[in-house]
């Protein structure tokens, strides 16, 4: 798949679906589901993971045991995922965001790397690190 020449709205659309792969990953997070978080990684291509203040980890053994680790004791409060913008590589995107629990500022900036593979998209690469200065969320609007 060649990006620059997909239509719109093929893009928004493909951009969705990798939101939406995103959005299951801090899900699996905050839930503390391994049987989830493991599910979204790519089964075939290299996987690497950069959690904050830790070294770097390559190898699927290590980065899912890494996250299972981490899933015993899941955040207090919901993980958040914010402002979260694709970049699409062709079969690979980029989703940049900023990471928060709950209702507090989004303390970390994070890089998420999906591949496509086998029709589905996979992630590959995860990085967390903590911002200079946490960055508040604007309040979430109600509609009545």
């Amino acid at each position: 798949m060649k990006t620059s020449s997909i239509a719109s709205s093929e893009r928004a659309k493909i951009e969705g679906e990798v939101l939406a792969v995103n959005a299951s990953f801090y899900r699996a997070f905050t839930d503390g589901d391994v049987a989830s978080m493991q599910a979204l990684w790519a089964s075939e291509a290299p996987l690497s993971c950069l959690h904050p203040g830790m070294p770097a980890l390559a190898g699927r053994q290590k980065v899912l045991e890494s996250w299972a680790r981490i899933l015993e004791r899941p955040p207090p409060a919901p993980m958040i995922c914010a402002d979260a913008r694709v970049q699409l590589l062709g079969e690979t995107a980029l989703v940049l965001c900023y990471e928060g629990a709950g209702d507090k500022p989004s303390h970390l900036a994070a890089t998420n790397v999906f591949v496509l593979e086998a029709g589905r998209w996979r992630l590959v690469h995860h990085h967390a690190g903590p911002l200079s200065r946490p960055i508040v969320r604007p309040a979430a609007r109600h509609l009545n």
